[in-house]
């Protein structure tokens, strides 16, 4: 094999890094192409192989077990410098791979077809390829074949690029920052289930020195969940409606209405301002029920949803509530993933407050809930939390 640098060839690690596949698990769904691969073309080997630096990573493998392998050794590494499959015969006639170390033994590698695997860009990032131990021919139906199901790894592998850009772009919609509101803490955080998550939380300051807050939650997950989601919060963040929230929650409702409803999801909402000088939360619940209000005294209330989720029925004016923080009250609105830690039902809001009972700040009610999120191994839905506390003095 050549040992000259291939052109371009930072560029086309660079791609292959952007896919970030290389250090992930194994996936079902390319272990189901190499199981397929072996089954349609009755050969013992078959891989997904990324081409890295130095080695060649493999992704998913049947008929092999060593995950990464010397790059100089791997016949992908030459599979990657040609836009054409490479097929070998017999590799033990091939002057190319004659002396490779898995040719050069008993019951070696002798047949050998890899379809190079193309990454946005252009650059040819892997292959998939299968093997065997007895040199045959491979015609050019089985050659189709083997590009068609090369051309659905390269799909897979650009999803997962797209949606971890996906994931950053959402990211970076979230607050940076907490707001800056004398006498109150502010805390939120988001944490998706997938890659990208229908739930968010937003926060900006007013003109009289409070704060609007919201929490969102559109049905369902992954990138449509998310596409609502920035839909609703574009919405909101336009309303010109300040404290008045039932007036923005109508606003965006009727706006997003035929969105929501056309795409079959429904978003619940808490959108709520706060009146610093008084310590007065106004606020509107869209079908979402989960917000707590914790008091210093040790007393605690749910606040109950004003009205149904956003995208179920034509607007029609909304109703909002206030309540009244004291110093040292606490209110605590998440995202239904947190009642996924017990059964998926408001059994979950008690241990939501037991572990809210003794924080001392926004962040510290926002850490206690994470916490026990942590317990669950697999969570099935986004998990969403947003605290606001008002000075003990």
């Amino acid at each position: 094999m050549s040992t000259q640098t291939p052109p371009l060839e930072e560029r086309r690690l660079e791609a292959l890094h952007r896919l970030g596949a290389l250090d992930s698990p194994a996936e079902d769904r390319f272990d189901r192409v190499v199981r397929l691969a072996r089954q349609l073309f009755g050969v013992p080997t078959a891989l997904v192989s990324l081409v890295d630096r130095d080695v060649v990573v493999h992704k998913a493998m049947l008929g092999f077990d060593q995950r990464v392998v010397p790059r100089e050794d791997a016949f992908c590494s030459t599979t990657v410098q040609s836009d054409h499959m490479l097929v070998v015969p017999d590799a033990s006639q091939d002057p190319r791979f004659v002396d490779n170390p898995y040719v050069d033994q008993p019951e070696g590698l002798r047949f050998y077809a890899g379809q190079p695997l193309v990454a946005p860009g252009g650059f040819r990032v892997g292959t998939l390829c299968i093997a065997d131990t007895r040199p045959r021919e491979f015609p050019a139906e089985s050659a189709s074949l083997l590009r068609d199901l090369a051309s659905w790894v390269e799909k897979e592998l650009v999803i997962d690029s797209e949606l971890q850009r996906a994931a950053e772009v959402q990211a970076a919609l979230l607050p940076r920052t907490a707001p800056d509101v004398p006498g109150y803490e502010v805390a939120g955080a988001c944490l998706p289930s997938r890659a990208v998550g229908g739930d968010f939380y937003d926060w900006r300051t007013t003109r009289d020195g409070g704060v609007v807050l919201s929490l969102v939650d559109v049905m369902g997950k992954g990138a449509g969940a998310g596409i609502m989601a920035a839909s609703v919060r574009a919405v909101l963040r336009g309303s010109a409606h300040g404290a008045d929230v039932a007036r923005s929650l109508m606003y965006a409702g009727s706006l997003l209405h035929g969105d929501l409803s056309g795409a079959g999801v429904f978003a619940t909402a808490f959108h709520a301002a706060l009146d610093a000088a008084t310590g007065d939360v106004t606020y509107a619940d869209a079908g979402h029920g989960l917000t707590v209000l914790l008091r210093a005294d040790g007393s605690q209330e749910r606040l109950a949803a004003t009205g149904l989720p956003l995208g179920v029925l034509d607007e029609e004016p909304r109703e909002q509530r206030t309540v009244h923080l004291a110093p040292g009250d606490l209110l605590v609105t998440f995202s239904d993933g947190v009642l996924d830690l017990v059964d998926g039902s408001l059994a979950a809001v008690p241990l939501v407050v037991d572990a809210l009972r003794g924080a001392g700040s926004a962040d510290a009610a926002v850490d206690a809930v994470l916490r026990l999120a942590a317990d669950l191994r697999d969570r099935p839905d986004d998990l969403t939390v947003v605290a606001l506390r008002r000075a003990a003095d």
